[in-house]
């Protein structure tokens, strides 16, 4: 579970299409740098969201992570477009019995939507979506 709340921005190091390295699992993965912050008391298997989406951590350092993308992950977030150096939006998931801001948010994908418009607001700005 996670809040919604991003708590600091990585950068993409990497998108592989075919990663054959153990932490690779021979599928597509994602590195990010810039992301010590949501490191600090990371292990193998934990969930770490990237721009909203839950992913498992199967790589690390004291400032990058690897993630491996499943192909209904790809067709479904605008992960499979991400480039080296685009930012990403990065969000730990929540641990149990702390405060938290924000909401109960799996970080898991139901289903997309088009965006058919979009008004500005005052300092807001809304969406209406099919």
């Amino acid at each position: 579970m996670f809040t919604g709340i991003v708590e600091c921005m990585g950068k993409v190091v990497e998108f592989a299409s075919l990663d054959t390295s153990e932490s690779g699992g021979n599928g597509s993965s994602l590195t990010i740098s810039g992301a010590e912050q949501v490191l600090s008391d990371c292990h193998l298997g934990d969930s770490i969201a990237i721009n909203g989406t839950c992913l498992t951590v199967t790589e690390f350092t004291k400032d990058t992570f690897k993630v491996g993308c499943a192909p209904e992950t790809l067709s479904r977030t605008n992960l499979g477009q991400l480039k080296p150096g685009d930012a990403v939006n990065l969000e730990r998931a929540l641990a149990a019995g702390h405060r938290f801001g924000g909401h109960f948010v799996q970080g898991h994908v139901d289903t997309t939507a088009e965006i058919i418009s979009v008004t500005p607001d005052g300092n807001s700005i809304w969406f209406k979506f099919r």
